[in-house]
This record gives structure tokens, C-alpha cells and sequence, in this order.
């Protein structure tokens, strides 16, 4: 069989049908596996295109990275949840069972005055009784709009467009719940947080390039296929034959390799909408933040809604990389003017931390960073037609644009190949 595609999405689907026996070819554009996610090189030092987290709940992705090898426990830097400012607000969720965990964290949440913690905690307990579930056509401000602002503002929206990639007044409300379900409810340690101590290509990419390389499969690297065409009960990748495919490039790669092949599926791929993100790395000789990861207060002129200490997470010390995501807005306003704000922003924000000037050292725009999550949206199905599939983090399923919807795309797709 053939997977077209190299990203997390991809190179789950080549792992899983090679265990179940298939001859895989995967194929890549790119001079480069990961996709999204992967490391990117800067004078002579290793980053990424993009900071990525994951957290407790991801489970396939970690069972994926400990199948080829990868060492979890080392590649990742497993805490307790925590939406913490630099102002010392925040929700710190103790370790223990996730629930009683959260409901600890809302009542010393610092500045909330009871009537704002108990009405949070009323509403958590109506979306437990209620199985996380929701009217499909809410966005997450409709959801969320009867509680406090303090609330909205300074826990729940950051949660949103950190999971979803989509500000709340746009997000659904259905998939934030799933997300809010399987983060905080599902068990131990399903709401921690897991930051990658090293770049993004370590832990998945690489390791399992290595496992298919050494179980026979056939990587082609710096491949764009130009030609995918149904041949009676196979299929043809630039004329050469597989009995099944399974697509697990971008949305606009799949779009236009199936034009004219299978053109309802082909339009309905198309009409996704996307949002982007923006990561600002920026150097200030001896900073450390009080936490590896911080919430920063975003509005109309300070565009991060978030900041990393990579010197505490990767050893890249000095370097904090902050993060923009539902960043449509900033992509508008010009790179210039993106990072200037975010500067002055972590300046303001973190100066008590920084010892020396804050400079820019690399911006990276993610312009088709996830789709765009939003209420009743129609994405495409798995099934393309008869032997050909479709894998990746936009494809119909119950998560957001993540790394652990990418990986369930990838594992349901070759599992229906199997």
C-alpha cells in the first residue's frame, strides 16, 4: 500500500499497516518528515516550526512513540496542569484524580471571589451530568457566556484556542467539551501536561522513520506525487500500483490529487477554512520564568496568549518562545508589526523576569495551522472511495486539529486498509 505524506498523521498509518503485514511506500514532499510538527534549524541551533504540547489523555500518540522506540519518559516533561500569569493568577491543578483535582484548583484559584468559583464549578458539574455533551450549532462564548467574565476571560477562552485553534466566540462547543472531557475526566494524569524536552522531529518523526526503515517499508523523500489514479480494483501513485492509498497529506495536497478521482469529496476538503499560528522565539540572556509554560493576557495590541522557558523545557536557555494562536488578525497586520507587539507585550508582561533586553530571534507562520474548529462543521470523511483513504487531523472525527487527532486519523485509516 501507499501513504502519501509524511506527518504524524502519515507516518501512523505507514507504522500500523506495516505491523499488519502490508508492503508500505510512503511518500513525502517535503525534504522532511513531521508536517506541522517537526524541528526546524536556525544559525546553527535546533528549534521548532511551532511549539506543540500534549497532554495525559493523548494516548495513542504515546502507545505510537513507545511502539518505535521513543523514550516517553525522557522526551517528555510530564506537570500537573497549570494556566498560570505572571501576575501569580491561574488554576494550578494539584497531582491526583483529575476531578477532584480541578474542583481544588477553582477554589484556590487567587483573585476569584466565591460566587465566580462556585458558578464555574456548578457549570462543570452540568457538563458531567450531561456527558460533555451539547446543542452542535454553540460556539464556546455561547457555551460559556452566563459565567463570570474573570472566568471566561482568564481560563476557559485560553483553554479554547489553545485546543481548538479557534477563538471562542467562533469554536464549537461540542469538540471544546470532548477535549474538556477526555483532558480533565478521564483518569489519572490525563490532564497533565507533557512538554517536549526535546525538538518535535524526536519524538515521533525520527524514531518512526528509523522502526519503518528497519521493518522494510520504502520512505521516498522529496517526492510530491503528481498523479493518483483509480485502476480497477488498485490504484496508481505516478503510475506505479498498490492495492490501497491512503491520503495523509495537507487538505490542499488531497484537494488537488482528487479533483478528478473522487470531485464531491475533493470540494468538501476545499471548503475548509483555516486558521494559522504564530510563534515569536525571542532571546533574553538569563531569563527563567516562574513556570515552563505561562498564560499571558491577550488583547487588541498583545497578540501571545502564551509563553515557554524553553531553557527549563529543552535546555535552550535564555530562549522563550511565545505563542499566537486564532492568529488571522496579526497575519494581517505583517510580521513586523506582529513581532514588535509581542515584544512589547513580554516586556511588559514578564519584565520582572528579564534581565537583559527581550530580542526577536526567528518568527515562524504556520498559515494553515488547523482548521478552522467551528459549531456543525462538515469535514471530509474517511473513506475517499473503494482503496483509498483519507488520514490527517482534518478528516471527520471527534477531535480538533491536534497531534493526537492526527495519529487516531492515521491508525483509523490503515486499520480500515487492514
Amino acid at each position: 500500500m501507499a501513504v502519501i505524506g509524511g506527518g504524524w498523521a502519515g507516518l501512523a498509518a505507514a507504522v500500523n499497516a506495516t505491523r499488519h503485514g502490508h508492503r508500505v511506500t510512503l511518500y513525502e514532499m517535503a525534504a522532511h518528515l513531521g508536517g506541522r510538527a517537526r524541528e526546524v534549524s536556525h544559525n546553527g541551533f535546533a528549534l521548532d516550526n511551532g511549539q506543540h504540547i500534549l497532554i495525559g489523555a493523548y494516548g495513542e500518540t504515546l502507545r505510537m512513540m513507545a511502539l518505535v522506540g521513543a523514550d516517553v519518559d525522557a522526551l517528555l516533561l510530564r506537570m500537573p496542569l497549570r494556566v498560570t500569569y505572571p501576575d501569580g493568577k491561574g488554576l494550578r491543578l494539584p497531582s491526583g484524580p483529575p476531578m477532584l483535582a480541578f474542583a481544588w484548583a477553582v477554589l484556590n484559584y487567587p483573585d476569584w471571589c466565591w460566587s465566580e468559583k462556585l458558578s464555574l464549578l456548578r457549570t462543570a458539574t452540568q457538563w458531567v451530568a450531561r456527558r460533555f455533551r451539547c446543542d452542535g450549532s454553540l460556539t464556546v462564548a455561547q457555551l460559556t457566556g452566563h459565567l463570570p467574565p474573570a472566568v471566561r476571560e482568564e481560563l476557559l477562552d485560553p483553554l479554547c484556542v489553545a485546543a481548538l485553534n479557534t477563538p471562542a466566540t467562533q469554536a464549537s462547543a461540542s469538540v471544546f467539551l470532548r477535549v474538556l472531557r477526555d483532558a480533565l475526566f478521564s483518569g489519572p494524569g490525563s490532564a497533565d501536561l507533557l512538554l517536549p524536552r526535546r525538538r518535535l522531529s524526536a519524538l515521533w518523526p525520527d524514531p518512526a522513520a528509523r522502526w519503518l526503515q528497519a521493518n522494510g517499508a520504502m520512505l521516498r523523500i522529496s517526492h510530491r506525487v503528481e498523479r493518483l489514479l483509480p485502476d480497477g480494483t488498485s490504484w496508481q501513485v505516478d503510475g506505479e500500483p498498490f492495492d490501497g492509498v491512503v491520503l495523509a497529506c495537507t487538505a490542499v495536497e488531497a484537494v488537488r490529487l482528487t479533483q478528478s478521482c473522487a470531485p464531491g469529496w475533493s470540494a468538501q476538503a476545499h471548503a475548509l477554512h483555516y486558521e494559522p499560528i504564530v510563534t515569536v522565539y525571542a532571546c533574553s540572556l538569563g531569563a527563567r520564568l516562574p513556570e515552563p509554560m505561562m498564560a499571558l493576557y491577550s488583547a487588541d495590541a498583545e497578540p501571545a496568549q502564551f509563553v515557554f522557558d524553553l531553557g527549563q523545557i529543552a535546555g535552550l536557555d535564555s530562549i522563550l518562545a511565545f505563542v499566537i494562536s486564532g492568529a488571522a488578525p496579526w497575519v494581517a497586520r505583517g510580521t513586523e508589526t506582529t513581532v514588535n507587539a509581542t515584544l512589547t507585550q513580554g516586556r511588559k508582561a514578564l519584565g520582572q523576569y528579564l534581565v537583559a533586553p527581550l530580542e526577536a530571534l526567528r518568527v515562524t507562520t504556520e498559515k494553515r495551522a488547523t482548521f478552522l474548529c467551528t459549531p456543525a462543521l462538515h469535514r471530509p470523511a474517511m473513506r475517499v472511495l473503494p482503496g483509498l483513504w483519507a488520514a490527517g487531523d482534518y478528516v471527520a472525527g471527534p477531535y480538533p486539529a491536534t497531534l493526537e487527532g492526527a495519529i487516531r486519523a492515521g491508525l483509523a485509516a490503515s486499520d480500515a486498509m487492514a
